[in-house]
């Protein structure tokens, strides 16, 4: 999450309609208020301007549909602000490096942030703000003077944490929980495309794993089931037989390995071709689009093994042409974002939108959405982004996205994740990793981002989680991006590490897939 601190002539016109405007406006009336920007794990800031902010909260009925808004009005006069960021991982990471590279932003703060993003110099972190207790961070933000808060991970915007900062007063890059509703539920989302003429994959919802069973019988196999809810990128089971279609339901409603989110199933058509990921910003009313980018969600060489939150990524995504840009943003995007507002959840933030291009149609079809940047493609989107991100990030609050272009280096950029050994199984934490400063500089445009790292009593770094670092790097082409990242990538000592060889196989003729060749 990103917290903007703005620097504010004493006793600012403020206006709201909301139950925690005096936290808000106390901290507002007040002439001695720090005068930098801070950001968090995802944030943005802006140079001088007038600025009026209306969001609209709104509340989702998941039988009608129906959404009852409440607007929250915060009117200032703005010189400089900063930026907070919520969360800890790569995406936060690269949202922090970017951020920091506004010229508007002056300082980023992270919550909770870690220890790379710490020693980076890209934030500062706050380790101990709970970024699921809303009135913790509300006060944090009048305590500091935040004027803008950017909300990296899914989980706090699907429980609404955007919603609460919004109704008091504190503009946020980030959905209401209500709109956060296309990634927290798979159901919710297939019910809109349905409703709304957008193409996806055929699909069926089902609770009952009888029921579920025989649709899966009927339709054979290759067939997708997907957990309903938020499963931290590994509710997703591509069967290849009947068998293993059987068993991911029960895994799912009868074993309940996901807990709540499996308690209902998504089981949909496998629609063959290529992946690739798309991304727009939203401003309730107006998108556009940022670059393309394609990721690797298997765990092995060749696409094998199963579903990860991603082992790497490139940008821009040669799948993704310009034409199929244009049909992406006019058939599913724009669609979308006017299908939400009618709705009444009008959606602000980032629509990352997980498409496959049919390989018989040669058309894309909306597999998933998320609502919030992806990683690990954020990653190499933040390393090629030159636009100020945290004026465009503003400008989507506002609501005054119509017009706004963004700039983009030349070139290509690529991540490859290094994951603790086991994942996306059970994996030993703690393990030490080290030359990581010697791996930024193998070659010029080279970053480390840091998913899930700590230090130990000795001050090394160890590993804390499954993905743990995102070896990014930028080339004059995709085949220069590669042969950076894994040259950085080798010069890291992490026996506990592993991490795919072939990442940007799919950009390549087949002559060139090895990297010693």
């Amino acid at each position: 999450m990103a917290f903007t601190t703005l620097r504010l002539p004493p006793y600012p016109k403020l206006v709201t309609n909301n139950r925690f405007s005096g936290i808000f406006a106390s901290q507002f009336h007040s002439s001695a208020l720090p005068s930098r920007l801070v950001l968090g794990s995802s944030s943005s800031c802006v140079g001088t301007l007038s600025l009026s902010i209306n969001h609209h909260s709104s509340r989702w009925s998941s039988t009608t549909f129906t959404c009852f808004s409440q607007t929250s009005e915060l009117s200032v006069s703005v010189d400089t602000y900063g930026n907070n960021i919520i969360g800890g991982g790569g995406r936060e990471h690269a949202l922090c490096y970017a951020l920091q590279r506004s010229p508007s932003c002056d300082a980023v703060f992270c919550a909770p942030g870690n220890a790379g993003i710490s020693t980076s110099g890209n934030a500062t972190c706050i380790p101990d703000l709970d970024i699921f207790d809303s009135l913790a961070v509300i006060s944090f933000c009048s305590k500091w003077g935040v004027g803008l808060v950017v909300v990296g991970p899914e989980a706090p915007l699907v429980s609404g944490l955007a919603n609460d900062l919004v109704t008091a007063g504190i503009p946020t890059f980030g959905p209401s929980a209500e709109a956060a509703a296309l990634e927290g539920s798979k159901d919710f989302m297939k019910t809109i495309c349905h409703k709304y003429g957008i193409s996806t994959a055929k699909y069926q919802t089902f609770s009952d794993a009888s029921a579920a069973k025989q649709y899966i019988k009927e339709q054979g196999a290759p067939i997708v089931i997907k957990a309903d809810g938020l499963a931290a990128g590994k509710g997703v089971a591509v069967a290849t037989t009947l068998e293993e279609a059987y068993k991911a339901v029960d895994s799912m409603l009868v074993e309940g390995i996901f807990g709540s989110a499996g308690y209902r199933v998504i089981v949909e058509e496998f629609v063959e071709g290529e992946e690739a990921s798309f991304f727009a910003l939203v401003d309730g009313e107006n998108a556009i689009p940022l670059e393309s980018a394609q990721d690797y969600k298997r765990v092995g060489d060749g696409d094998t093994g199963p579903n990860t939150g991603g082992m790497g990524a490139y940008s821009p995504a040669p799948v993704l042409t310009k034409e199929l840009q244009n049909v992406v943003m006019e058939s599913i995007i724009l669609p979308t974002v006017k299908g939400m507002s009618m709705e009444g959840c009008k959606f602000v933030g980032v629509l990352y939108a997980g498409l496959m291009i049919d390989k018989k149609s040669g058309l894309p079809k909306l597999i998933e959405y998320n609502v919030r940047f992806g990683d690990p493609e954020c990653q190499v989107l933040m390393v090629r982004l030159e636009s100020d991100l945290a004026k465009v990030l503003l400008a989507a609050c506002r609501g005054e996205l119509k017009g706004v272009s963004l700039k983009w280096s030349p070139g290509s950029a690529m991540v490859v994740v290094m994951a603790s050994k086991g994942y996306p199984g059970s994996y030993e934490k703690e393990t030490v990793i080290r030359n990581l400063e010697e791996a930024e500089c193998v070659a010029p445009a080279v970053k480390v981002f840091h998913a899930g790292t700590a230090f130990d009593s000795d001050g090394n770094f160890i590993a804390t989680g499954g993905r743990v670092l995102g070896i990014t790097a930028k080339g004059r082409d995709l085949e220069e991006a590669r042969d950076k990242a894994y040259l950085a990538v080798e010069e890291i000592n992490w026996p506990g590490g592993f991490y795919r060889q072939d990442i940007g196989w799919r950009a390549f003729p087949q002559k060139q897939f090895s990297r010693n060749a």
